[in-house]
């Protein structure tokens, strides 16, 4: 047994779902549009989490998961996933919220391979429920939460089969009831779901019935900040462990870094769940693990870009990195010698647009990245840098103008951004630093500060042994035209001819 400090994963995890198989948890994520997509973490204790693998490689291969013709994805892809395992088989549903689709991928191994299917209409947030009769459901909406049953071949409602509405906001609300979470323990039926009322917080709701056709009964089980800012610890899945504790992974907002998961301990009382300690989430709880000495890879990497003989292209990156979108595999390769080149193919407004950007999660409280750019390879006009990837980003690296090379930075401050999701974004950055450079090869530093939102990215390059800031902090925002957090890119983009490429070397991520 061993405390364990909250919040449990300090990177960008919004609207976890958990479940555990024997004495593994997995738990499904929101990816939205980075591509490899739908994560999944693993975990002996619910505490440590590494990557399992991902569900998709790509979704619908459309325009906007492409970035063709000025289209993006921004804001849209998948949203809120549901896991479940069911007689030997895992489950995972969700909808894509730009695309208006709902998918079910389903596997006998969490790691796959994942078969996909389309399921008739569209379900907000929805939680995938297998009852014990073998009837199955979908629990979705806003506001007004519906039960909706599912035909034998999960493809679409069932005719004739249950449907109706099982709770219904009707406070002053901000956010209606949403994020819904479903689960038959012993004779009760339980539903968890958000809301945010005006003037309020994000809380965390509890409703009960010992049927599906009954009333469901209940309120609020969670309304608490952990002193942070007002943000509100709610949304996400509820498990049991081997030695029949209860837990709730919920999530935080917590500014530019993203939304963080929190683990919540789960008491009953006259059958009805009690969360936290006295109301309040605990900053440190005990957990048991079931596999102590359990080596868990970390959530971020450094990575030298090795070429790995024998792999599949798509499996020659750390599961730790995923594209801003579906990559363009033309586009982009690791060299025998190491490092990753970029080659670009389209003009482009700003780096928000441009292809194959190479991600990783930034860390709470905060975090830099270091990489060399070798630029030799970039056309006039082409620029290449190590951004933080958000519609407010910002961005160190070199451009090249007639011939010369410059070291630059980047930024998009927020009077130039609006919060329009599913809509492109047209507005250039702002250069407000240039130096000449007396070659194509430069290293380039990112450190960024998220301690109590002061959400801080400062910009370094190497020179004469030692890294030197260049132009003032840019200040990080977690923005809904993106709807995810800040993370570290690796962007090549032309903005007069395609065709130009970047290599990338030793990229090492500092905490």
């Amino acid at each position: 047994m061993k405390k364990q400090v909250n919040p449990i994963i300090k990177m960008d995890y919004p609207d976890p779902d958990v479940i555990r198989v024997g004495d593994t948890y997995y738990m499904v994520s929101t990816t939205m549009y980075f591509m490899p997509g739908c994560v999944i973490l693993r975990s002996y204790d619910l505490a440590e989490w590494e990557i399992a693998g991902y569900v998709y490689d790509k979704l619908d291969d459309t325009l906007a998961e492409r970035m063709e013709l000025e289209k993006t994805e921004y804001a849209g892809g998948m949203w809120a996933p549901s896991i479940r395992y069911h007689e030997g088989e895992f489950y995972i549903f969700f909808l894509s919220n730009s695309g208006n689709k709902n998918y079910l991928f389903r596997s006998e191994k969490i790691e796959g391979p994942w078969k996909k299917s389309v399921v008739e209409g569209r379900y907000h947030d929805a939680a995938l429920f297998f009852d014990d009769d073998g009837r199955k459901y979908l629990v979705h909406g806003n506001t007004e939460i519906h039960l909706t049953e599912l035909n034998d071949e999960l493809t679409g409602p069932k005719k004739g089969g249950l449907e109706r509405v099982i709770v219904r906001d009707e406070r002053n609300i901000g956010l209606g009831y949403e994020g819904s979470h479903f689960y038959k323990i012993g004779k009760y039926y339980y539903l968890f779901v958000i809301d945010w009322p005006v003037g309020g917080v994000r809380t965390q709701s509890c409703f009960r019935s010992d049927s599906l056709e009954g009333e469901f009964t209940g309120g609020v089980v969670l309304e608490d900040c952990r002193n942070y800012f007002r943000q509100g610890v709610a949304q996400g899945g509820i498990v049991e462990t081997l030695n029949g504790k209860w837990f709730a992974v919920l999530f935080q907002d917590m500014g530019a870094v993203g939304r963080i998961p929190v683990l919540v301990p789960v008491t009953w009382k006259d059958d009805f769940p009690v969360f936290g300690e006295n109301g309040k989430v605990p900053d440190k709880l005990e957990i048991v693990s079931s596999r102590p000495n359990y080596p868990y890879e970390p959530l971020y990497t450094s990575d030298k870009f090795l070429l790995k003989e024998g792999l599949p292209k798509n499996r020659q990156l750390a599961l730790q990195w995923e594209w801003n979108h579906q990559p363009d595999n033309r586009l982009w390769r690791l060299l025998p010698e190491g490092g990753l080149e970029i080659t670009t193919d389209k003009i482009c407004i700003n780096l928000t647009h441009a292809k194959n950007t190479l991600t990783q999660r930034m860390l709470w409280p905060g975090c830099g990245a270091e990489v060399t750019i070798d630029a030799s390879g970039l056309g006039d006009g082409d620029a290449a840098g190590l951004c933080a990837l958000q519609s407010c980003y910002g961005m160190i690296g070199i451009v090249k103008e007639l011939g010369s090379y410059y070291l630059v930075r980047v930024v998009r401050s927020s009077e130039n951004v609006k919060d329009q999701m599913f809509k492109a974004d047209l507005m250039p950055g702002e250069m407000t630093d240039k130096i000449k450079l007396d070659g194509p090869e430069i290293t380039v530093y990112l450190k960024a500060n998220f301690e109590d939102m002061k959400d801080r990215l400062d910009f370094y390059y190497f020179k004469k042994d030692k890294f030197v800031k260049v132009g003032p902090s840019h200040k990080m925002e977690f923005r809904l035209s993106h709807f995810t957090g800040n993370r570290f890119g690796l962007c090549c983009y032309s903005t007069k001819r395609s065709g130009g490429k970047a290599v990338f070397k030793n990229f090492i991520y500092n905490v």
